[in-house]
């Protein structure tokens, strides 16, 4: 099945995604007024395909809606179960279900309208593997002041910022951009990022200026849990060009390693000790979680 020939979920109907439609006048289109989610799907052992941190997920949207004063349109049960109902009509073993709430059509003025139902838009799409290189050499990025809003905690559909930063990676042949504000680490165009120093974790502290990262949660979590020193806290600019290791987390990459920045390499120029462990950590992670989704399945189900 190509992504083309997905179904989608739109506004409580199942329909083909190449003859969905919104109106013109939905003001996720006209102002970007909604948000988001991306929850990775993975096959972690046969016949078991299993989102990661899906609660998690969800209780990221309800902040986010809650940001923008969108009122939720289904309850965390309800969501569950859509994400198991998109995940079992598509074959692919590894997905991502991307999920969009605006605020609805309404007549073009800034004000909220009154009266309007949400949009609510769901879909997957084939997730290619990550690529082994990527894992075995790591990745370059470039790095540029951080020009966004100052509301990134809000996984808002306004992504023009991150957009151009993303471009900015491309234009000079890196694979991200890392952003800096005042002298300071924020993250990626689409990714948090973690620096390690002396085997010690340091990342930026949640706040406006970042996304609340899931993985970014999942890495703090299994690293704490195999005793690996972290440290939550600003991190100067400096100390992101002398790392010994860098790393991108996102949903889609899971952990990646950094191995080079505006061209010079990071420590030694190849994925460092301690990205090889959390990889494995991290997978090991993504098993743990697959079998408290396995547990829920069968209730999902009969509700839907």
């Amino acid at each position: 099945m190509d992504w083309q020939d997905a179904t989608c979920y739109l506004n409580g109907e199942w329909q083909p995604l190449a003859s969905a439609k919104i109106s013109v006048l939905d003001r996720g289109f006209i102002f970007g007024d909604g948000v988001y989610e991306v929850i990775p799907v993975d096959t972690v052992e046969p016949g078991l395909r299993a989102p990661f941190r899906a609660r998690e997920h969800f209780a990221r949207l309800e902040r986010s809606l809650a940001a923008v004063r969108i009122d939720n349109p289904l309850t965390m049960d309800d969501w569950l179960g859509l994400l198991a109902a998109l995940i079992e009509r598509h074959p692919w073993p590894r997905q991502t279900v991307y999920l969009q709430v605006t605020r609805g059509a309404a007549k073009r003025d800034h004000a909220f309208p009154q009266g309007v139902a949400p949009t609510v838009f769901a879909v997957s799409s084939p997730w290619p593997p990550i690529p082994p290189e990527n894992l075995e050499r790591g990745v370059a990025c470039v790095t540029h002041a951080d020009e966004r809003w100052l509301h990134c905690d809000v996984k808002s559909i306004s992504l023009l910022g991150n957009v151009l930063m993303k471009q900015h990676a491309v234009d000079h042949g890196a694979f991200e951009t890392i952003l800096f504000r005042d002298g300071l680490l924020t993250e990626a165009s689409s990714a948090n990022v973690f620096v390690v120093h002396r085997g010690t974790i340091v990342v930026p502290a949640k706040s406006n200026l970042i996304l609340p990262g899931i993985t970014y949660d999942a890495v703090l979590d299994i690293a704490r849990a195999r005793g690996i020193e972290v440290e939550v806290r600003p991190v100067d600019e400096s100390e992101v060009r002398t790392a010994d290791e860098l790393w991108l987390s996102s949903s889609g990459r899971e952990v990646l390693p950094v191995t080079r920045l505006d061209g010079e390499p990071i420590g030694d120029g190849a994925p460092g000790p301690l990205f090889r462990r959390m990889h494995a950590w991290f997978q090991q992670a993504k098993r743990e979680d697959a079998l408290r989704w396995k547990s829920l399945l069968p209730a999902l189900r009969l509700a839907a």
